[in-house]
């Protein structure tokens, strides 16, 4: 019998959990089944508990369900918990277990650009969850100084309060996205502007090195400036790929290659 894999959330139509777990599948040769699983918003911890009921090995979890993920696990890693967010599931032992491969998978497209992280000083445009589950990879990978800039400032604030003991070995700031200046070997715009087509200025006394856009799919007016600007760009493929052969390495214990994906 197949082992059997989900990725839940609401909506799931957009997913590509399945062809990427398939693909990762038949790269290294393991057998599995891998679907997409839409709950309610009341149901969420339900649909979970019924798919680990009959046999389910592992699970992803997407929007909007990842902070609920994290609440229902026994056990989750050292980055779950500093992000208090959970995208990958498994049951051991007859306990839930969580953790969260999202910076993972964004520090591992970075390393697949041959962008270095070693002692980079990043700007954070945006100070939501997406933010808050990538601080402790990036700083594992090398970053020296984080910059969190938010259009409400206390916002951004509270974030790096909340972070900044996870992370002592770097400097978290915060600042609001009217005072963007300086310079920074990298900028990731974590914000939902592309999606909603918002327009994200970024100033002209702001300079930078690299730009990543978590987002994909969409055009960006963050990378359509930073390309006016002659400067390396990607978008969020890769971090997504990155994060998905997180969590297959996790649930089979080996990890195909990215550059194989992108």
């Amino acid at each position: 019998m197949l082992k059997q894999f989900a990725v839940i959330g609401n909506p799931i139509e957009q997913s590509r959990s399945p062809e990427l777990h398939h693909a990762f599948a038949e790269k290294t040769g393991i057998k599995l089944h891998y679907v997409k699983r839409f709950a309610e918003i009341d149901a969420f911890e339900a649909s979970v508990a019924d798919f680990f009921r009959h046999d389910g090995s592992g699970m992803n979890v997407t929007v909007p369900f990842k902070e609920r993920a994290f609440a229902l696990c026994e056990h989750f890693s050292e980055r779950a918990k500093i992000a208090k967010a959970v995208n990958t599931l498994w049951m051991q032992d007859g306990k839930l277990h969580g953790d969260n491969t999202d910076g993972q998978g964004l520090v591992e497209a970075m390393n697949a650009l041959d962008w270095s992280l070693k002692n980079t000083d990043i700007l954070m445009i945006g100070a939501g969850g997406a933010t808050r589950g990538v601080i402790y990879p990036l700083v594992q990978a090398g970053a020296k100084k984080i910059v969190i800039a938010n259009r409400t400032r206390l916002k951004a604030e509270n974030l790096v309060d909340d972070l900044k003991d996870a992370v002592p070995e770097a400097e978290l700031k915060a600042c609001g996205l009217d005072q963007l200046e300086g310079q920074f070997d990298i900028v990731i715009n974590a914000t939902s502007a592309s999606l909603s087509g918002d327009a994200l200025i970024l100033p002209e006394n702001l300079m930078f090195n690299h730009a990543y856009e978590m987002a994909y799919g969409k055009p960006s007016s963050f990378i359509e400036q930073a390309k006016a600007r002659g400067v390396p760009t990607s978008e969020g493929y890769g971090m997504l790929v990155g994060q998905a052969i997180e969590a297959f390495g996790i649930w089979h214990g080996i990890k195909p290659t990215l550059k194989d994906f992108l």
